[in-house]
């Protein structure tokens, strides 16, 4: 799919037909281009668009470079965060002269918004690089909203862990897997948007490279260097996040942990306190003829008050100590 946009009154303006309006055309979008489609746009500014499988190559030199006259940018973005499974693909800028080529295989939510905004509002964009700009900005204004609500979510589940929790034990487990789970879901989240900000932040230092090249306006310039300190900032919240996360999941796990040895900690003080009544019972279970207490009027009540006795004595002994 082809999205081609013009200025119109200092406003984007999306049109149907690239090739009647290719003389007015600042930003071209390709949204999973055919073969066909490529080719046109190939034609049309004689640059070669990347493919998919070279966008994904993890070598910056495929990612970031010059080529006939042109400046390829390739960054990871998400997509689909709003559920717990999102989607990173490859976006690659291409900045030919005075016009931007974005090709895409997925759709982050920016590039809904920004163009809807951008034809609304006059935003500034009316030519390749102000376009590129400000949709780099969109981007990570999305992903600061995305490590803001993962924030909340990483709150909410640090309550949950160490507040007071279901006294059964059933209910309890269940509790500690969601909580598990959860904690898994937001540090792929938050590892994916740290992985995305690290390729803005290559990104943007090739950016301020290409744009004293091009001998970009000063404003261009300013702003290329606010986008890498946002990055920046972006990309140590995003660290610390997973590291909060990490202590979360080492929290999780030392509660069940005490879980397990509280459980551990009953059958135990159960096996102390009913030894010594079972060994009461064993010596007067035993096979002899001559027992002095199997004659005795009181012999039964008295072994069951010495059975009773030392259950009890363990169990005191233990409660003064602070075990149970």
């Amino acid at each position: 799919m082809i999205k081609a946009f013009v200025v119109d009154n200092d406003r984007l303006h999306l049109v149907d037909d690239l090739v009647q309006n290719s003389d007015t055309v600042v930003w071209v979008d390709l949204f999973n281009p055919t073969k066909e489609e490529e080719t046109t746009i190939e034609t049309w500014l004689g640059i070669a668009v990347p493919t998919r499988e070279e966008m994904e190559e993890i070598e910056i030199s495929s990612r970031l470079y010059v080529e006939d006259g042109a400046y390829f940018m390739t960054a990871i973005l998400p997509a689909q965060t709003e559920v717990n499974d999102p989607l990173m693909s490859p976006v690659t800028f291409v900045l030919a002269g005075s016009r931007l080529i974005t090709v895409r295989y997925h759709e982050p939510k920016a590039f809904k918004t920004f163009p809807l905004r951008a034809e609304k509002v006059a935003t500034g964009c009316t030519s390749g690089d102000t376009i590129l700009i400000g949709l780099l900005e969109a981007i990570v204004d999305r992903l600061a909203d995305i490590l803001e609500r993962a924030g909340r979510d990483v709150e909410a589940i640090s309550r949950d862990i160490f507040e007071a929790r279901s006294t059964k034990v059933s209910k309890r487990n269940r509790d500690f897997q969601e909580l598990l789970k959860g904690i898994g879901r937001k540090e792929d989240l938050a590892s994916s948007i740290r992985d995305s900000l690290i390729s803005l932040q290559r990104l943007a230092g090739f950016l301020a490279h290409a744009s004293t090249q091009s001998r970009m306006s000063k404003d261009i310039r300013a702003r290329i260097k606010t986008l890498s300190r946002d990055v920046l900032s972006l990309a140590d919240h995003a660290t610390f996040l997973s590291q909060k996360i990490s202590f979360l999941l080492d929290a999780t796990l030392g509660m069940i942990s005490i879980e397990q040895n509280a459980i551990i900690k009953i059958f135990s003080v159960a096996a102390v306190i009913f030894l010594p009544p079972t060994l009461v019972a064993s010596i007067y279970g035993m096979n002899f003829d001559i027992i002095p207490e199997l004659k005795w009027h009181f012999g039964y009540p008295f072994a069951i008050g010495m059975m009773v006795l030392s259950a009890i004595l363990p169990f005191w002994y233990f409660r003064r100590r602070g075990w149970l």
